[in-house]
């Protein structure tokens, strides 16, 4: 089975795919034509339909499968699909979702093992047990197992907020022994709580987009939220030393508030700045990561998260 990003210019599509954008527009004519953002587990590509009826448009909606017949143009530089015919795939079809949908390369449960893992070492009982409550919230556990870690930018796959979580557990103690002053089970909290507002911030695990109070709070002040709900759940006071430093660092995870990039508050201790270096580093390395395996042969790509081209070097 060959996948929507694996096809070279010219050659011809045929196959399922998630519907992930649809925009319209007016052509030279009067014709409508539809822009799509098409999808399946390689990654996405843009296609373009033209002379779309009312009953075609209606038909195609964000989220949804279709089976496309296309072929493979170059636009700008870039490869995009021309669409001859497309229809919405039906039960009978029997789409398999797990072929459309990016997915970690890390398999959930062995995740979700080094998670808990990284729980049952903490010496705190107050972060264990917030941390516990939080698991045992059957939906903050299945979005957790399943929800990106954002739309675009870093681990924009099934299960990648995971993935990133296990990752900076990783990263941090790694670098915990060089920085004596780190508090060791705020920063494993705070790698393993710092998004849990982005459960409520995106939409779905399928095709995200931001919720309405993800675009007017946004996740750090949803994830202080959520420690606050949990803490008087359990009778933890709120005032509590290292509940204020938890939620002092998931509060502060994007770095100084001059910056303009979502911090409510500037880090104000070794274990919250450390904690926003981390949280670049590893979501800057993934995004970049995937920039070079999308490259191909290119020397040279541009990468959205750092707003530039970068060359292979190699």
């Amino acid at each position: 089975m060959r996948y929507l990003t694996e096809y070279q210019e010219g050659e011809r599509v045929v196959g399922f795919c998630l519907v992930k954008s649809k925009e319209a527009g007016v052509a030279s004519n009067q014709s409508e034509y539809l822009n799509l953002e098409l999808g399946d587990r390689s990654g996405t590509i843009m296609a373009k339909l033209w002379d779309v009826n009312p009953e075609l448009k209606e038909s195609i909606q964000v989220k949804s499968v279709v089976k496309i017949d296309a072929v493979v143009q170059s636009y700008r530089g870039k490869k995009q699909l021309v669409i001859q015919r497309i229809r919405p795939a039906s039960a009978a079809d029997e789409v398999m979702m797990e072929s459309l949908i990016p997915i970690s390369p890390v398999p959930v449960d062995e995740l979700w093992g080094k998670l808990e893992s990284a729980i049952d070492s903490l010496q705190s009982k107050t972060l264990q047990a917030i941390l516990r409550e939080a698991l045992q919230d059957e939906e903050i556990r299945e979005r957790l197992r399943q929800y990106p870690a954002g739309v675009r930018m870093h681990h924009n796959y099934y299960h990648g907020l995971l993935e990133h979580i296990v990752s900076l557990l990783s990263c941090a103690e790694r670098l915990l022994p060089l920085y004596p002053q780190v508090d060791r089970d705020v920063l494993f909290a705070t790698c393993m709580l710092h998004d849990i507002g982005k459960l409520y911030e995106l939409s779905d695990p399928i095709a995200p987009d931001y919720t309405t109070p993800g675009q007017l709070i946004g996740h750090l002040v949803m994830g202080a939220e959520i420690v606050s709900g949990i803490c008087r759940k359990l009778d933890i006071p709120l005032g509590d030393a290292e509940v204020l430093h938890l939620k002092h660092c998931i509060l502060s995870h994007h770095g100084e508030v001059e910056n303009g990039w979502g911090s409510a508050v500037s880090g104000k201790t070794p274990t919250a700045v450390l904690f926003h270096y981390l949280d670049q580093i590893d979501s800057k390395m993934n995004a970049l990561g995937q920039t070079l395996s999308d490259m191909g042969e290119d020397e040279w790509a541009y990468a959205g998260v750092l707003k530039r081209k970068i060359w292979r070097g190699y």
